[in-house]
């Protein structure tokens, strides 16, 4: 059983990718909700991600109700930090950026999501002991 805290910071999870879901599928273009809020983008692309965030939704949910979930949710996450990552380092990403746009706040939101990959962890292992 996870504990309350652990349950909690997957539920925060839950919340911020409903946020994300709802923000993509209506365009709220805003920085956090959407990683690259400032690049072009096509509207079935957003509604296509709105749709594909809503498996980290049911994930995360499971994750905090079952411990033995938490791992996947773990790793899916990490494989998500980690795409961002080979994104921000792309070739392609610099292509569409202008001389004032730089990638800081793509990185910004990397790291977001790699501290609390690091955070379920920690959380993850900490309970792991206590059982």
């Amino acid at each position: 059983m996870n504990s309350k805290l652990t349950q909690y910071t997957f539920l925060a999870g839950v919340a911020y990718f409903s946020c994300m879901a709802i923000a993509h599928f209506f365009g709220i273009k805003v920085p956090v909700l959407f990683v690259y809020y400032d690049t072009p983008f096509y509207a079935y692309q957003d509604k296509i991600i709105s749709f594909a965030v809503c498996a980290y939704i049911g994930l995360f949910y499971l994750a905090s109700r079952n411990r033995e979930n938490a791992p996947v949710a773990i790793i899916v996450l990490a494989l998500t930090a980690l795409g961002l990552s080979a994104v921000n380092l792309s070739p392609d990403l610099n292509e569409l950026l202008t001389d004032t746009q730089t990638t800081t706040p793509y990185w910004l939101q990397t790291a977001m999501i790699y501290g609390y990959t690091f955070l379920l962890t920690i959380l993850y292992f900490r309970d792991r002991k206590t059982q």
